[in-house]
């Protein structure tokens, strides 16, 4: 049998869409304390963690700072760009970014990891799409720091709370020193 001249035509693949891009659910802004600057990012946010170091620790003058993790390219000031300081530490290849207004660290971004910015996650209001379940430099917490221990009403002194009393361990009977 002779081959047909006419080539059986394949049928032809459907185009494929382009590929959408990733966007936020929305879009969460922060502020300093005095207003003056605000910054814009999408959530959720990519991480959040409590940072436990030295460095943060005193930046931001408490036992520890909690931060949510974004891509640099995803954040924006949204006022207040003026009013930005910065504080580089060589040493550690750090930069920390505050209000100069009011002091309120803005952002930390560190050397090592150039398409990252960190924020304070106490900027923010609402929610931003991370809870924060991740500890950085847990070895430096401090022993003065609160733990979660049970909290009472101050008598006298309203809203002031006060850690419980742990009760010691009761002995049990036929202890130590019966017979």
């Amino acid at each position: 049998m002779a081959k047909s001249a006419v080539a059986k035509a394949k049928p032809e693949k459907a185009a494929k869409p382009p590929k959408a891009k990733m966007r936020a659910a929305e879009v969460i802004s922060g502020a300093c304390l005095c207003g003056g600057v605000e910054i814009e990012t999408d959530a959720p946010v990519f991480w959040a963690w409590h940072d436990h170091s030295a460095g943060s620790r005193r930046a931001h003058g408490a036992a520890y700072a909690t931060y949510v993790g974004c891509w640099k390219s995803k954040v924006r000031v949204a006022r207040g760009e003026k009013l930005l300081s910065r504080f580089e530490d060589e040493a550690r290849s750090q930069m920390r970014t505050f209000c100069s207004r009011c002091g309120t660290p803005v952002m930390f971004t560190r050397g090592g990891s150039p398409k990252w910015v960190n924020i304070p996650r106490a900027l923010f209001a609402g929610r931003t799409g991370r809870e924060a379940k991740y500890h950085v430099a847990i070895g430096e917490l401090q022993d003065w720091a609160y733990l979660g221990a049970p909290v009472g009403p101050l008598k006298g002194y309203p809203g002031v709370m006060v850690e419980k009393a742990r009760k010691a361990p009761r002995a049990k009977a036929g202890g130590l020193f019966e017979v």
